[in-house]
């Protein structure tokens, strides 16, 4: 159950409430986001403490345990959460008119490609680089990444490009070890449902690219966002990037109803990750434009010079070439629709 409190509630007053509560054998945890000052209450029977705490002059709502999420929803904060990440003129805004391209490679594997596909990247428009050097693998047997080998190779990229770099984390230490050099935290969709994590990265001040896991619908990536977002920090990117269907030509379904969904039902900023979802670089360019169409907030690409010879995801990594004609096509469609790729 949550409680909303008024905004004018003074640190003596919030502390008698939560002391109150507790006294009747319940756990409570305070919580300030979006302007809003909230008791998260844990316990048994919380119907019968909802009927008393209602009448509560000091309480302005009370959201029972039937509404899993609430400071990721429209019901909390009714406009749209833009996420600017970066200064002046390499900022970058999610949310707003805006839709920002994340392009690189599957994952980091030597300096001197790390930096070529960067060098392409940011020619071809794009301002933030994904330089990812821990990779949650399947099997155990395939490349899971360079790890903290890579972190000297990011801290390059960034003061020879200017651009910006996500990276996933899958561990409260990764994400203590990327911290200085990423601008934007990932959390892959393996981790979507890491409870641990999600609260760790929700005590940093650090954007969060938050993928929907293979196998969740949308109030359970709703819901991972709402740790975040609980535990302090509410720079939250949601990313739709393919779920699990029968289908076998694709390697995921790219769930296109879920970008107007998530906007129906949040305020948070969601991008696709066209890559992920299709598996097949042939595909990449038409799952951009179809998600550009229905209102995705950013694309995260995987882009590789050599697919061929790449050390994982070759398959799902368009060219460089392909990159330009793809931004090329985005253009049209976003202006279409009265936004700026």
């Amino acid at each position: 159950m949550i409680i909303v409190l008024k905004t004018d509630l003074t640190e003596e007053k919030l502390h008698r409430v939560a002391e109150r509560i507790e006294s009747e054998g319940f756990y409570t945890r305070s919580i300030s986001q979006y302007g809003k000052l909230l008791l998260s209450v844990d316990g048994p029977n919380t119907e019968r403490l909802l009927k008393e705490v209602t009448k509560w002059q000091d309480v302005e709502e009370v959201i029972d345990g039937h509404f899993p999420y609430y400071l990721a929803s429209r019901k909390c904060h009714k406009s749209n959460s833009v996420i600017r990440i970066g200064k002046g003129d390499n900022q970058v805004t999610f949310g707003d008119k805006e839709i920002p391209v994340i392009a690189g490679p599957c994952a980091i594997e030597t300096a001197e490609t790390a930096l070529a596909i960067a060098e392409i990247v940011k020619a071809a428009g794009v301002k933030i680089f994904r330089g990812m050097l821990f990779k949650p693998r399947s099997s155990p047997y395939s490349f899971q990444g360079i790890g903290k080998d890579g972190l000297e190779i990011l801290d390059e990229i960034k003061k020879q490009t200017g651009l910006l770099v996500v990276t996933e984390v899958r561990e409260a230490c990764e994400a203590d070890m990327v911290a200085e050099y990423a601008d934007i935290f990932q959390i892959g969709t393996r981790n979507m449902s890491n409870f641990q994590l999600l609260k760790y990265v929700g005590q940093m001040n650090k954007p969060v690219i938050l993928k929907r896991g293979m196998g969740s619908n949308i109030v359970e990536l709703l819901c991972a966002a709402e740790y975040i977002l609980s535990y302090g920090n509410p720079n939250v990117i949601l990313c739709e990037r393919g779920i699990r269907t029968f289908e076998q030509f694709t390697r995921f379904g790219l769930d296109i109803a879920a970008i107007p969904s998530v906007k129906e039902l949040s305020h948070l900023p969601i991008i696709i990750d066209p890559s992920h979802a299709s598996g097949k670089s042939s595909l990449v360019s038409s799952l951009t434009m179809a998600g550009i169409a229905a209102g995705a907030d950013g694309v995260i690409l995987e882009v590789h010079d050599n697919p061929e010879k790449a050390f994982s995801d070759g398959t799902e990594s368009i060219t460089p070439s392909q990159l330009k004609d793809l931004i090329k096509s985005g253009k049209k469609v976003a202006s279409a629709i009265g936004r700026e790729l």
